[in-house]
């Protein structure tokens, strides 16, 4: 197959990773693959340093006449088969353009558990052939909240690299981000962004530091938030116990991370199904999360991970303080999470899917025209 996949985000957060590692995926099992985004971008720098192809255009909104044009003859000059968007703006530019240059399978994946409005003036979100969504909570958003008829919203949650999955406990590799005496180590991993919910993290901090003075957050990424973060641990009078990595590109590094960590924390408000969640999972780290969006698809409460409800600080502490002293639970609970992620959620079922879906609907569409005919 020829696929091309489009987005317009230049962040290299989850979903940008997503989207890496089935271009990736798929080129590496023989298909020929691409990628529409944005030049100068963190996004636009992975995709150059993975090799990939990438074709550039501004993506400046909904309506970029010249980027439609552009990106409908560059579909057609390279037959692809498979047009799949990500974001918002590069789905109505790349719906438009593919259909344009009559590409044959249209599909959008959707990794925001947020309901789309259906409605004449939103004609972009009828146009896919089908909707992939990370995970079976936002796939019941939009089946049962937006109205897309159940056959064309396919729920693929999105894979774990297999690197995850034999991650060595070094504590070694801890004094690149902390000093030597620093123990427990939690780490949340994420962008810096409002929806990540980092200030409900910092806020757990003081009721976790009573039960272990030595204790260390690692905060593991960076974004618009970072400014205002650091401020609030300082105010809070944290900032001893609390590491600002910056931008981890790698996901090697992120491994080495969780080579070290006693427990991954996720704070969001909102959530499809986080990756990194996923991946302390799949290393063997005991993961505590907040019960919002798709991250109770993957935790289950005391039997892969603890949940707690989204904002409560106290609840989250709690939580990680129980992780951090029963140290039979969170060693069974850790077992099950990564034998469960290995079962489900690995990039080779995530990659076995997509491929199969790709290749179902493209014969039907030609069985369909042959029939036409």
């Amino acid at each position: 197959m020829r696929v091309l996949h489009t987005e317009w985000s230049g962040d290299l957060g989850g979903q940008e990773r997503r989207v890496l590692a089935e271009v990736t995926g798929l080129a590496n099992r023989g298909h020929h693959t691409a990628i529409v985004c944005r030049g100068g971008t963190r996004f636009y720098e992975e995709c150059i340093r993975r090799g990939i192809e990438v074709y550039t255009l501004p993506l400046r909104a909904a309506y970029d006449i010249d980027s439609i044009a552009r990106l409908s003859k560059y579909i057609g000059e390279n037959r692809f088969d498979v047009v799949n968007t990500h974001s918002g703006k590069d789905s109505w530019i790349a719906g438009i353009a593919a259909r344009f240059a009559g590409v044959a399978l249209l599909v959008r994946t959707r990794h925001l558990n947020i309901p789309i409005k259906r409605n004449i003036f939103n004609f972009i979100h009828y146009m896919p052939d089908v909707y992939i969504t990370c995970g079976t909570n936002m796939r019941k958003t939009l089946v049962e909240d937006c109205g897309f008829p159940p056959d064309d919203v396919v729920s693929i949650p999105t894979g774990v690299d297999a690197e995850f999955f034999d991650v060595k406990r070094n504590l070694a590799a801890r004094l690149k981000y902390v000093g030597a005496g620093s123990t427990p180590i939690i780490t949340n991993v994420g962008i810096l962004r409002g929806v990540k919910g980092h200030e409900v993290t910092l806020r757990a901090v003081p009721k976790v530091i009573e039960e272990f003075p030595n204790a260390v957050f690692l905060l593991v990424g960076d974004g618009p938030k970072l400014k205002g973060l650091q401020s609030m641990a300082l105010s809070l009078g944290i900032d001893g116990h609390v590491v600002f990595t910056g931008h981890v590109a790698a996901a090697s590094e992120i491994a080495e991370i969780f080579a070290f960590s006693d427990a991954a924390v996720l704070s969001s408000h909102s959530e499809g199904i986080p990756q990194a969640v996923m991946q302390a999972m799949a290393a063997g780290v005991p993961v505590v999360a907040t019960r919002v969006g798709g991250v109770p698809e993957v935790v289950e409460h005391e039997q892969t991970g603890l949940l707690v409800n989204p904002s409560d600080h106290d609840a989250l502490a709690v939580g990680l303080i129980r992780v951090l002293k029963e140290k039979s639970l969170s060693a069974a609970m850790s077992e099950r999470a990564r034998q469960f992620i290995l079962d489900n959620h690995s990039a080779k079922v995530m990659l076995d899917k997509i491929e199969a879906l790709y290749n179902r609907l493209l014969e039907a569409k030609l069985l369909d025209e042959i029939s036409s005919r």
